[in-house]
């Protein structure tokens, strides 16, 4: 059995982030031999070619798209690995994005770990929308970013799978009104794509009452008893009620929360804080048992 060697890996990730083997050196602090020297040893650990010639560029084979995630993954987890085992303390500034219906819910258990951790590290917390926060992590503005996982978007590392959830005021029954009062994200947020096609498939008719990127203001406006609205199951709060199949409103597809960082040279912060959200995400429980649905 050949064991995969976590500099190949490192170096492989480098060059498919940077899309040259010139640059990726700079990133590793190699010469571009060496660089070729690697790739032309994992090639031969794997035994299949994972480079191919595109005039004058080289492109990942299917056989390299395959390893790239597995490459991926095992280069994170050596640096988180190797980050539990470090005793020095972290120090300078990691900047984290995330949506702010995620922060309510998330950011106070990601941060008292991590703080505990590294007392001298300062986070930067920027709230936005998930499409401008991959913007973000593009352009190098965020070190990682919280968001919700779109295929069509790109990868991401999934963190949590919760299920997506119509809710209602508790204490009124605006729900039962017909058309169905909504209240969602602007047009290009994807709960209220899948909102409004189960309706539509549903033959359920609904108009949009509400609009808002905050979080706090849709779940104002559902507490209000004004409109109903879709949250995933840790978003759920006090005096919310859950709506399914015997109230009228279809089942809704689940929420994939996922992780993604910024494409450059190690960053030691980052991963520290990339671990610590892990865990707190694993370790977070369902909470859809701890609110009363309301009496009939």
């Amino acid at each position: 059995m050949h064991l995969l060697d976590i500099d190949q890996l490192r170096t492989f990730v480098a060059i498919a982030d940077t899309g040259s083997f010139t640059r990726a050196a700079e990133i590793v602090h190699k010469t571009q031999s060496a660089v070729s020297m690697q790739m032309k040893r994992l090639e031969d650990r794997v035994g299949r070619a994972i480079f191919e010639r595109d005039g004058r560029l080289s492109k990942l084979t299917d056989e390299g798209e395959r390893l790239l995630d597995y490459a991926r993954r095992i280069v994170r987890l050596n640096s988180e690995c190797m980050a539990s085992f470090n005793d020095k303390e972290l120090i300078g500034r990691v900047r984290l994005g995330l949506p702010d219906d995620y922060a309510d819910r998330y950011l106070p258990e990601i941060l008292a770990r991590f703080s505990r951790s590294n007392p001298k590290a300062e986070v930067t917390v920027i709230c936005e929308p998930t499409h401008h926060l991959i913007e973000r992590v593009q352009n190098g503005d965020l070190d990682l970013a919280i968001i919700t996982h779109v295929d069509r978007r790109g990868p991401s590392e999934i963190v949590r799978i919760e299920q997506l959830l119509w809710v209602t005021s508790a204490r009124h029954g605006v729900h039962e009104e017909t058309p169905i009062p909504l209240a969602m994200g602007r047009p290009n947020c994807d709960w209220r794509h899948s909102a409004t096609e189960a309706l539509e498939s549903a033959d359920r008719a609904f108009r949009i009452l509400y609009v808002s990127w905050n979080s706090n203001a849709v779940g104002a406006a559902v507490l209000a008893g004004l409109a109903v609205s879709v949250l995933p199951e840790s978003a759920v709060r006090p005096g919310m009620r859950i709506l399914g199949p015997s109230d009228g409103f279809p089942a809704l597809p689940s929420c994939k929360i996922g992780l993604i960082r910024a494409r450059r040279e190690e960053n030691p912060l980052a991963d520290a804080l990339g671990f610590h959200i892990k865990q707190s995400l694993d370790n977070l429980g369902s909470t859809r048992t701890v609110f009363p649905v309301a009496a009939e």
